[in-house]
């Protein structure tokens, strides 16, 4: 198995610079939401400023940067993303 990046490599927060300026005061969750699926969830103690819902093949990194963007939405717009208890296409 070919690794591709170190355990010991430091993480890079200009990589997703909303999370890593969330988790100073907040947290992030990633994990099975039964039934919807896997969800990634934003919240800064206050408001819940992101649910996201992973979509089909889509990776871990891929839906950590939608959630990073989904969290500088909030902080800049106020705009708060909410995939989980929005209508779902069938």
């Amino acid at each position: 198995m070919k690794k591709t990046a170190s355990k010991n490599a430091p993480f890079d927060p200009a990589f997703l610079p909303h999370l890593a300026e969330l988790i100073d005061y907040g947290e992030i969750t990633v994990g099975v939401l039964e039934p919807v699926g896997c969800v990634a969830t934003a919240v800064d103690g206050h408001d819940c400023l992101a649910m996201l819902v992973r979509r089909d093949g889509e990776t871990l990194a891929q839906l950590l940067t939608r959630l990073d963007l989904a969290v500088g939405l909030a902080f800049a717009e106020d705009i708060f993303t909410d995939e989980v208890n929005a209508p779902r296409k069938k």
